[in-house]
């Protein structure tokens, strides 16, 4: 009996199963796009991304050769950019090796920001190896399934996971339609609250259905407050010119440009933190003239406060003294580099943006 679940998960699967870009032409180079933009972000966010980024990148090779500020620019907003760095560079591996995506999990796995999820998803679904893909979805339909007391954020689980559910895949006939089943499960039916146990195709072997405790799974381990910062960041004007700073690769966002500035230390006001950051970072002195907004922002482990104040310089020093790369832009010139998500609710107090 127990091994007839996965082929009712595919049954389910063909009949009720999204309609998505990636899925109409599966190539494995669009399965490799589109995993890793989905990669902690909702399919309906990613759809408009996917298509714009595959008609600017049509093949693999196109995104090879393609600016990294031009990558990161149409990346623009989806978040978690150094997933679009690491597919770049990726790309570029592939690409400097012949030019063929590997089909094999443990070749895929080598390149540039590949892990296990995006190994095994390219691999089954672009070549039909048989190894399972484990995304949060799965974990969850896993859990419930086997009624696991383990906390889902085990970082032990998904491994543990993966080689049963491996072992399970050599059984069916598509590994591709089995994987996309278990994820579309998890997305459709097996949600995190309010999950739809009377339509699941595999409730006959849910051990947490069965026993009515399904709201108990899955286990997680108590989050603790993410912290929350104070920031403040000066658009330094220049007669009417601005100065912008990029981020380096090694930092959160990287890649990314930003304005100058920083966290308030202890007893600042936002506007001497400004004047203090930008003096640090460029070595530039400047007057801290108007503030023009104050930005409320959520990352995925902190949240930030973001002062915004417009400033001009003081003294005959315009160039920074800074070990990153910096560029003197006009305001209309800003559309053109990419920017953190926070910084565009900048950009609508300065009415750059409708």
């Amino acid at each position: 009996m127990q091994d007839k679940w996965p082929n009712a998960l595919i049954s389910w699967f063909e009949k009720n199963q999204r309609q998505m870009p990636w899925r109409e032409t599966a190539t494995p180079y669009r399965i490799l796009v589109s995993e890793v933009m989905l990669q902690q972000t909702q399919v309906a966010t990613v759809i408009p991304y996917f298509h714009r980024f595959m008609h600017a990148f049509p093949t693999l090779a196109d995104l090879a050769v393609a600016p990294e500020e031009l990558v990161l620019k149409l990346w623009e907003g989806l978040g978690y950019y150094s997933r679009a760095r690491h597919l770049h560079a990726c790309a570029k591996a592939i690409v400097a090796a012949g030019g063929e995506i590997p089909a094999e999990f443990d070749a895929l796995r080598k390149l540039p920001g590949i892990g296990d999820y995006t190994a095994a998803a390219v691999a089954s679904m672009g070549f039909g190896q048989k190894v399972a893909v484990v995304d949060g979805n799965v974990l969850r339909v896993r859990a419930r399934m086997q009624k696991d007391d383990t906390p889902i954020d085990t970082p032990s689980l998904k491994k543990d996971y993966f080689q049963a559910l491996t072992e399970t895949i050599q059984t069916v006939e598509s590994p591709s339609l089995f994987n996309q089943a278990m994820m579309e499960l998890g997305a459709l039916i097996c949600k995190p609250t309010g999950p739809d146990c009377t339509q699941c195709p595999v409730a006959p072997w849910c051990r947490a259905f069965l026993e009515n405790v399904i709201a108990d799974y899955p286990k997680k381990k108590p989050k603790k407050k993410p912290p929350h910062y104070e920031v403040a960041v000066g658009l330094i004007y220049d007669s009417d010119r601005l100065l912008i700073l990029k981020r380096t690769d090694e930092q959160m966002l990287g890649g990314l440009w930003e304005f100058p500035g920083g966290k308030l230390e202890p007893g600042e006001t936002p506007a001497q933190a400004v004047q203090r950051e930008i003096q640090e970072e460029t070595g530039l002195y400047v007057t801290v003239g108007k503030e023009l907004a104050i930005v409320n922002h959520a990352y995925s482990h902190f949240s930030i406060t973001m002062h915004a104040f417009r400033c001009t310089l003081n003294g005959k020093k315009k160039t920074p003294d800074c070990d990153r790369p910096w560029q003197w832009v006009q305001e209309q010139e800003l559309k053109h580099f990419p920017f953190p998500k926070a910084n565009h609710k900048i950009f609508k107090a300065m009415k750059l943006e409708n």
